[in-house]
């Protein structure tokens, strides 16, 4: 059952940050769960780092710092293949 709720939420996480992003090109819902997954990792690692403290998933600020850190791998992503 979780590993359904984690493929929605990312598959929604990469959505709004591709829509953030403006991307050129539509992303299935494949990539929008890889990019929804990695980027939350991402995401969350950067909090961590930073000394912002830990987020938990499933909370609007979790859905926050995911969504940032899926716009900043879409944008790594973006930089790297032009």
């Amino acid at each position: 059952m979780y590993i359904l709720l984690w493929l929605l939420f990312g598959a929604a996480v990469g959505w709004i940050a591709s829509l953030l992003m403006k991307s050129n090109r539509r992303m299935g819902l494949v990539a929008n769960i890889i990019f929804g997954l990695i980027g939350s990792a991402l995401g969350m690692w950067l909090m961590d780092v930073l000394g912002l403290g830990t987020v938990d998933a499933f909370t609007f600020l979790g859905l926050l710092v995911s969504v940032g850190g899926a716009a900043l791998l879409i944008f790594i992503v973006r930089t790297l293949t032009k």
